[in-house]
């Protein structure tokens, strides 16, 4: 009898576990979400498929809640009229059906703090580039790039420290100072997205779920630098320079190029023209015929004068050389 009992448990136990696989997981919302103080009203919200199925609240170490819900509702609420100290806490919900049999999985973890406003409020102060602003509702400027240190400190009860911006519904920063009463949080190289009003809050000793009232706060506006109205045509003007600069100095170095290949080749046609050990003209002289009585022992010949050749760029009739007569005297002087 003991087995087959054990058998029907296992089995049921099979089944619901196969069942939870297959049920849709549960989600937890708190309303409001943030800023819940003693003697408020806070609802828990368990939102699961439409179905009909029994709703479980839990309280982490703390109490437990059902209700029952119809197939057309998507979502149970749990609500406390009062707020008190002993709501405060972590909470999960879970659903269970009946047809056919199973349970699902625990939702993710809600926070439910509480505030108290016996406890003080925490003091907050502001330091960038070496300067400290300690005043209260003050607005602070500060060049984008920035690096602000905000302090937040309470002696007497701060265990847990939190950093708020406005329009943020939960803390941007937490930190838990090891007992000394101060935290110190630190926005690295600011941007205009930084700016915002900031306020700090504390857990007290021993009760977590537990917060101090918002402390002072402190507006942070992050400017960028200005930009120069002539900045831009500044910058395009430089670049026209840069690209004539560039251009000149190119058609400078062609320039020199061309020239270089042009007196090169005037040189190459001179040494083509007057090669070495060839003499400029035939030296050879011819001799005229002159009639005998009129050479009187002298006697005449015919040299060809030679123009120097210079390089022209293009082609020319080739002058005729000059003929050049010289009177060359052998005999005694008349």
């Amino acid at each position: 009898m003991a087995p087959m009992a054990v058998a029907l448990i296992l089995g049921w136990w099979l089944v619901a576990a196969s069942r939870a696989q297959q049920l849709p997981r549960p989600s937890l919302s708190l309303h409001p979400s943030q800023g819940v103080s003693l003697g408020d009203t806070v609802t828990l919200r368990c939102h699961l498929p439409r179905m009909a199925a029994w709703v479980w609240l839990y309280q982490e170490g703390g109490r437990t809640h059902n209700k029952y819900k119809d197939k057309e509702l998507d979502a149970v609420e749990f609500s406390f009229m009062t707020t008190s100290w002993e709501h405060a806490g972590m909470y999960r919900c879970q659903y269970h059906v009946s047809d056919p049999l199973g349970t699902s999985e625990k939702s993710d973890p809600v926070e439910l703090v509480v505030t108290d406003a016996r406890y003080p409020p925490p003091s907050i102060s502001f330091s960038f580039e070496g300067h400290m602003m300690t005043t209260i509702n003050i607005s602070i400027h500060v060049g984008r790039g920035s690096n602000v240190t905000i302090q937040c400190w309470n002696w007497d009860y701060g265990s847990a420290f939190l950093l708020h911006k406005g329009g943020h519904s939960a803390p941007i920063q937490h930190q838990d100072p090891s007992g000394e009463g101060m935290a110190t949080f630190t926005l690295f190289g600011v941007t205009p997205a930084d700016t915002g009003t900031y306020s700090c809050s504390y857990r007290p000793w021993g009760y977590p779920f537990v917060s101090s009232p918002l402390g002072d706060n402190v507006t942070l506006e992050v400017s960028s630098p200005p930009t120069h109205p002539g900045a831009n045509g500044e910058s395009r003007g430089s670049l026209v320079v840069a690209v004539a600069g560039g251009c000149a100095t190119a058609l400078t170095f062609i320039l020199v190029l061309i020239i270089f290949f042009l007196l090169a080749a005037c040189r190459g046609r001179i040494q083509r023209t007057t090669s070495p050990g060839e003499p400029l003209k035939s030296s050879k002289a011819n001799e005229l015929q002159v009639p005998p009585a009129d050479n009187e022992g002298l006697t005449y010949t015919e040299l060809q004068a030679v123009t120097p050749s210079f390089c022209h760029s293009g082609p020319s009739a080739v002058p005729q050389p000059p003929v050049i007569y010289a009177q060359l005297g052998f005999g005694e002087p008349h």
